[in-house]
C-alpha cells in the first residue's frame, strides 16, 4: 500500500499513526489508574478476623501476660547473673589473696588463738556465702523464666491451633474477594474490548481511524495486561479452561473467516473481467501488485516475466499496450508511463469514481 501513496500522504499517515499511539498511551494511563483503584473497594482481611472472639481474646490476653512475665523474668535473670558473676569474682580474688597469705606465714599450733587467721577465714566464708546466695537467686530466676517460657509456648500453641482453624474460611474469603475484583475488572475491560471489536469491524478505515486504532490498542492492553493476569487460578484449572475456550473461539472465527474469504474469492473469479476490474480499487490493485500477487485472486505471480500478460490462476489482465505508443504497461495504470496518454476505459482496472479519487 505504501508504494501506491503520494509522498506527503505517507508522512501524514505516519504522523497519524503517531497520534494513534499517543492517544492509546494516554488512555492506557487513565485506564491503569481506574483499574488499579478497583481493589480498594474491598477492605483487607486477615486470618485473625475469622477467629472466634470468645476463644481468641482470652488466648491473646494469656499470650500478652505470659510474654510480659517472661520479659520481666529475663531482665531479672540478667541482673542476677551479673550479681552472681561479681560475687564469684570477689570470692576468687579473696581466695587467692588468702592462699598467698597462708603460704608466707608460719601456721600457729593453736589456730583458735590466731586472731588474724580467724578473721581472714570468716571474711572468706562470708564471700562464699554471698556467692552461694547469688547462685541460688540465679537458679530460682532461671526456674521462673522457664515456667514463663513454657506458659508462653502453651499460649502460642493454642493461638496457632485457633489460627489454623480459621485459615480455610480466610482462604475462601480471599478467593471470593479476588473473584469480585476480577469481575469488576471484567466489567470495565470487556465493554472496552467489545467496543474495540465493533470499531475494528466498522470504523478502522474511516476518517477518524487514528483515534479508532488508538482505542483498539488501549482495549487490547486493558484486556491482556489489566485483566488476564488477574484471572482467578483455582489450581490452574480456570486458566487452562479459559485458554482452551478462547483458542477454540478464535480458531473457529478464523476458520469461518477463511472459508468466507475463499468463497468470496471464488465468486469474484467467476465474474467477467470487466466487472472484476470495476470492483477493484486503484490503491488496492497497486498495493497487491507491489506485493507480487495478482490483484484479482491474490495468488503469487512473477510480474517481472515479460511474457506474462494475464494471471495464470484467474485470467485477469495484468499488462497491456498503450493505445498511443504501444508500450507494454500495467493494465491497472491510469496513464502510460512512456507517453502519459490516459488509459482507455476498457484498459484501466478502476475508474476514478470507484475509489474516491478525482
Amino acid at each position: 500500500m505504501s508504494k501506491a501513496l503520494r509522498l506527503p500522504e505517507k508522512w501524514f499517515r505516519r504522523g497519524l499513526w503517531l497520534v494513534a499511539v499517543i492517544f492509546a498511551s494516554f488512555l492506557i494511563g487513565l485506564g491503569g489508574l481506574v483499574v488499579g483503584d478497583l481493589p480498594q473497594v474491598e477492605s483487607p482481611r486477615s486470618v485473625e478476623d475469622f477467629m472466634a472472639p470468645a476463644q481468641a481474646e482470652p488466648v491473646k490476653a494469656e499470650i500478652q501476660s505470659a510474654r510480659a512475665e517472661y520479659d520481666k523474668a529475663g531482665k531479672a535473670l540478667e541482673s542476677a547473673n551479673l550479681k552472681h558473676g561479681t560475687a564469684q569474682a570477689r570470692y576468687q580474688s579473696a581466695r587467692e589473696t588468702f592462699d598467698n597469705w597462708v603460704a608466707t606465714r608460719k601456721a600457729t599450733a593453736r589456730p583458735d588463738q590466731d586472731s588474724e587467721l580467724i578473721a581472714r577465714t570468716r571474711a572468706l566464708d562470708a564471700l562464699k556465702q554471698e556467692e552461694n546466695a547469688s547462685r541460688a537467686a540465679v537458679e530460682q530466676l532461671q526456674e521462673s523464666s522457664l515456667q514463663a517460657r513454657q506458659r508462653l509456648d502453651a499460649a502460642n500453641q493454642r493461638w496457632s491451633e485457633l489460627r489454623d482453624g480459621a485459615v480455610p474460611a480466610w482462604r475462601a474469603e480471599m478467593r471470593a474477594i479476588e473473584l469480585r475484583v476480577f469481575l469488576l475488572r471484567l466489567a470495565v475491560t470487556l465493554p472496552l474490548l467489545l467496543v474495540a471489536g465493533w470499531l475494528f469491524a466498522r470504523q478502522r478505515k474511516s476518517t477518524w481511524w487514528p483515534f479508532v486504532w488508538g482505542f483498539i490498542f488501549f482495549a487490547l492492553f486493558a484486556f491482556f495486561v489489566e485483566l488476564v493476569p488477574y484471572l482467578p487460578d483455582y489450581g490452574g484449572y480456570v486458566r487452562y479452561v479459559v485458554g482452551i475456550v478462547v483458542t477454540v473461539l478464535l480458531g473457529r472465527a478464523a476458520i469461518l473467516a477463511l472459508n468466507r474469504y475463499l468463497e468470496r474469492q471464488k465468486q469474484q473469479e467467476s465474474l467477467p473481467e470487466t466487472q472484476r476490474r470495476e470492483e477493484l480499487g486503484y490503491d488496492v490493485a497497486l498495493a497487491r501488485l507491489a506485493k507480487g500477487v495478482c490483484p484479482g485472486c491474490e495468488r503469487s505471480v512473477d510480474l517481472k516475466d515479460a511474457g506474462i500478460d494475464f494471471c495464470p490462476h484467474c485470467g485477469i489482465g495484468l499488462f497491456d499496450r498503450c493505445g498511443q505508443c504501444s508500450t507494454r504497461k500495467s493494465a491497472f495504470s491510469r496513464f502510460c508511463h512512456a507517453c502519459g496518454t490516459p488509459a482507455r476505459a476498457g484498459e484501466c482496472s478502476a475508474s476514478p469514481a470507484a475509489d474516491g479519487h478525482v
